[in-house]
């Protein structure tokens, strides 16, 4: 197969640098985030374009709302609620199939009626998943699946003995999203942060120094011809 044609079934991103690219530059961090969700947007349409199937963003982890100020996590509320309640309404008329991951705890009943609304007017698109990962840890993913195996157990619906790594994996937070192929973080930092540590296991890892909203259609083309000089193995 020509290299050109390997190509990811399922990318995802650590949008990492937004603050930082702001600072850099003098502007509010806000300037760094909203920046940030354009270059999200604009991506998307490229590995539409490209055909990629699924692309996964970590835009919001359940750190970051414990961790980040009060006016931070407003602003992250502002931005994101215009945008799932305004904004993607284009790309679900462009064909985007759009989901959440993540806990529901702690959002406004404005955010989750605009992300349940979202999923609904878009879950007959066939085009690419965008998959926001919003109130997420992967580590709370895991938890969450061991928790409703067991309420399955409970209800005499599974044994403990009949516990597989595809049963964790069907009680993962959308489990018809596959496992990641291609895992890129942005900004120089190598670490996973908790991102789908689940569907990482066997992903290709790639560092990139540029901060988040630095990132273009070139930088896009770049990783995918990465990928596709890689040698997956699977443990053989």
């Amino acid at each position: 197969m020509n290299s050109e044609n390997i190509l990811p079934t399922h990318i995802g991103f650590i949008v990492d640098g937004n603050r930082r690219w702001a600072r850099a530059r003098k502007l509010p961090t806000k300037a760094g985030h909203r920046r940030g969700y354009d270059v999200l947007k604009e991506l998307a349409y490229v590995a539409k374009a490209r055909g990629i199937k699924y692309v996964s963003a970590f835009v919001l982890s359940t750190d970051n709302l414990e961790h980040r100020s009060k006016s931070a996590v407003a602003y992250y509320m502002e931005l994101s609620l215009w945008a799932f309640a305004h904004d993607m309404k284009q790309m679900v008329k462009d064909g985007f199939k759009i989901i959440f991951l993540g806990r529901r705890e702690h959002l406004s009943a404005e955010i989750l009626h605009a992300m349940d609304e979202t999923e609904a007017e878009s879950a007959g698109n066939r085009g690419t998943t965008l998959a926001l990962c919003f109130n997420y840890g992967g580590q709370a993913e895991i938890a969450d699946a061991c928790r409703a195996i067991s309420a399955k157990i409970a209800r005499g619906e599974l044994t403990a003995d009949e516990i597989t790594e595809e049963t964790v994996a069907q009680n993962l937070y959308h489990a018809e999203i596959p496992p990641l192929d291609l895992l890129v973080r942005t900004s120089g930092e190598q670490r996973l942060s908790g991102f789908m540590l689940w569907r990482a296991a066997y992903a290709e890892l790639l560092w990139i120094d540029k901060m988040w909203p630095d990132m273009t259609e070139k930088d896009f083309d770049d990783v995918l011809a990465e990928y596709a000089r890689r040698e997956r193995r699977f443990g053989k």
